[in-house]
């Protein structure tokens, strides 16, 4: 089993990494797994940069606008269904694709996680309570209470992540849920998998990588940006909607800042969002990196050199 090979193409947002993936999927003749977490969800195609009609259908893609806003959706839901996606594909092919910029996804498919058990609503309903009420900083130091071995470690190792209010809201739920502390549900078994990951990283200089980001938040409004976004605002608070694009431009709904303002937010939140993405995959393990303007036939000859 281990003669399958998942080629995976990561890398920070507007960088390329859809072209390339549908380029290698003509090539191996393959079918491509979408790992895009902002990109699952149906109502949401603008501002999470979906691939065009025209890309969609030159090669089969999977977990792309199969989800809805409504539904609740885990990374842990993803993992499972993109292994078993990858079953039935590696039946077909021993080569698939998988792409997408959400650094936890790719984890979860490469490398799995740890089992949680299953939390109350009431409590997940607390917490998120307690954000939207308190804000971030008051659930940092919640975990810092409830589980100050894991805070620490964060605080040193990864600090952004102590930023990301979905994470954590969920360290702190399973602290609530469980009443033992995160980091003690960690490293308790080891995932197998029944593929070989080749890794690619595409990347290019911090200026061009901003230029690039400019570029598409412009066309994303061009293209009715403003106007989907109108369509989520009765469901602001929907936690598949506190992602940027939209989190800004329901500022402007709400009358708190001018439409200018936001759209500059926007880009300068993206450009944050794109560095942070660098900083998680610099981390990755037997990753092959190229330049965003490497030729794809450079890209495909190391793959099939990688292939045994």
């Amino acid at each position: 089993m281990k003669n399958n090979y998942l080629i995976t193409i990561i890398g920070p947002t507007a960088i390329g990494k859809t072209a390339l993936s549908i380029a290698f999927a003509k090539h191996f003749g393959c079918e491509i797994i979408s790992c895009d977490s902002r990109q699952f969800f149906k109502e949401m195609k603008i501002g999470t940069a979906v691939p065009y009609e025209e890309e969609l259908k030159s090669a089969p893609h999977h977990f792309i606008q199969n989800k809805s806003v409504f539904e609740n959706y885990s990374v842990g839901d993803f993992e499972r269904e993109a292994l078993e996606k990858l079953d039935e594909l590696f039946q077909k092919n021993k080569i698939q694709i998988m792409v997408g910029g959400s650094g936890l996804y790719v984890d979860a498919v490469l490398k799995g996680f740890d089992d949680f058990p299953d939390i109350a609503p009431s409590i997940r309903e607390e917490v998120r309570k307690n954000y939207e009420e308190k804000g971030l900083e008051f659930l940092q130091q919640k975990l810092q209470q409830l589980d100050t071995v894991y805070f620490n470690k964060l605080s040193t190792e990864n600090p952004q992540t102590l930023q990301n209010p979905q994470r954590v809201m969920r360290f702190v739920e399973v602290c609530l849920g469980t009443g033992k502390p995160y980091s003690s549900f960690l490293n308790q078994k080891k995932n197998t998998r029944n593929f070989t990951p080749i890794i690619i990283g595409l990347e290019a200089n911090r200026e061009i990588m901003y230029e690039r980001i400019n570029r598409r938040v412009d066309l994303m409004l061009q293209e009715g940006l403003l106007e989907e976004v109108k369509t989520l605002f009765p469901n602001k608070n929907l936690n598949a909607l506190q992602t940027v694009g939209y989190r800004e431009l329901f500022d402007y709904l709400d009358e708190k800042s001018s439409l200018e303002f936001a759209i500059e937010e926007i880009k300068k939140n993206t450009r944050r969002f794109a560095k942070r993405q660098l900083t998680w995959f610099k981390r990755t393990e037997n990753v092959k990196w190229f330049d965003f303007e490497t030729a794809n036939s450079t890209i495909i000859s190391y793959v099939n050199k990688s292939i045994k």
